[in-house]
């Protein structure tokens, strides 16, 4: 049976229009788009399994990066201040994020410690603010710098520091595949940086010595 393929020249037509439009969001273009990009593989978007895809595809994609519209500040919510000085850690964050390279998910955890100069932040916020970055396209060597800068510019933190270890499933299932292999991204800023602070870090967060 022909497969039917959708009208490029008319998809194209309706792409520069949404894009004159600053990309309001239109579910019945991103679908099309879907549809064009299944006909491009050799399928055929009619027949049965495939015909609720391209509405599966934008959802979990609006899903995926629904962190868009997220202001990473505004998740680390009220500040409280509280005479702390000694370092704060939360280990095992989870997060998925997605490759803006392949648009592909990479799937991890992070442990984000801090040292406080009088101001703490809600434990739920931390990986409310991680969420809100991670969920867009992106790098994790961006997103571990992106967590970092925005809870020790927040709170004025003497020092912050962020671990993130995650697979990626751009390298796990194409090209080099290799699936069980990850990455590990630091950030390390003010007294973080010092011997004796990165070590205490490194020992709370699980990661040992080398």
């Amino acid at each position: 049976m022909a497969i039917e393929r959708p009208d490029a020249q008319g998809l194209e037509r309706a792409l520069s229009e949404s894009a004159r439009a600053a990309w309001a969001p239109n579910p019945a273009l991103q679908e099309e788009c879907v549809r064009y990009l299944l006909a491009c593989i050799g399928e055929d978007a009619a027949r049965p399994g495939l015909l609720d895809t391209p509405r599966r595809v934008v959802k979990a994609l609006d899903e995926m990066t629904s962190g868009r519209n997220m202001d990473p500040v505004a998740m680390l919510g009220t500040v409280f201040n509280e005479p702390c000085d000694e370092m704060v850690l939360v280990r095992g964050v989870r997060f998925v994020s997605l490759c803006e390279h392949h648009l592909l998910p990479f799937v991890g955890e992070m442990s984000v410690g801090y040292v406080p100069d009088g101001r703490v932040v809600g434990l739920s916020k931390i990986p409310r603010m991680v969420e809100a970055w991670a969920r867009r396209p992106s790098m994790q060597e961006r997103l571990t710098q992106q967590v970092a800068h925005t809870l020790h510019d927040t709170l004025g933190a003497r020092g912050t520091a962020v671990v993130a270890r995650a697979h990626h499933a751009c390298m796990g299932c194409r090209g080099v595949r290799q699936p069980d292999a990850y990455m590990v991204t630091s950030c390390l800023l003010g007294v973080m940086r010092e011997r004796d602070a990165r070590a205490e870090f490194m020992s709370l967060a699980g990661v040992k010595p080398t």
